[in-house]
């Protein structure tokens, strides 16, 4: 690792730890020429991903797509900050192990869907809204009632 303040090559390292929630780890270093200490961090390398959208476009996987996307459907839940962000760790876990290293955009959605509905029924039809492009108050109707179903039906497995 070469040395941010005489570019020597050599260092020692005094200390490592994990950091990112052990997706990462830190290293603290020390030169060998000039002892100056500095932080490296070792991440492992991943190919990027390509989302393939409706119209056939290609783009790269964006992360703070998906935040933005799901704090709009969040907005005045009991959602807080820290759980957006591990809401989208974990939807972005769940692509990456995917071997396949395109991914179409109508997989995310309905991977955010399924999700969501678990965690809050009213994020779910907010963000169904916009991804489903309802068209009016039929589609809250169908949607709202495929809920209630499900939840009939969670209740009686539970009994």
């Amino acid at each position: 690792m070469q040395c941010p303040a005489c570019q020597n090559t050599d260092s020692r390292v005094l200390e490592s730890r994990s950091a990112d929630a052990g997706k990462s780890v830190r290293r603290r270093r020390e030169c060998l020429n000039c002892n100056f200490r500095f932080t490296t961090y070792e991440r492992i390398e991943t190919m990027p991903l390509s989302v393939i959208k409706k119209d056939g476009t290609r783009e790269l996987f964006n992360k703070e797509k998906l935040i933005t996307g799901i704090s709009r459907a969040c907005e005045k839940t009991t959602f807080s900050s820290e759980a957006i962000i591990n809401f989208v760790d974990s939807i972005e876990s769940q692509i990456l192990q995917d071997s396949n290293k395109d991914i179409k955009s109508s997989h995310i959605g309905e991977l955010i869907l399924e999700n969501l509905r678990k965690e809050n029924e009213v994020a779910y039809i907010r963000f169904a809204s916009v991804y489903r492009k309802f068209n009016g108050v039929n589609d809250f109707i169908a949607t709202l009632q495929s809920l209630k179903g499900n939840s009939k039906n969670q209740l009686a497995s539970i009994l």
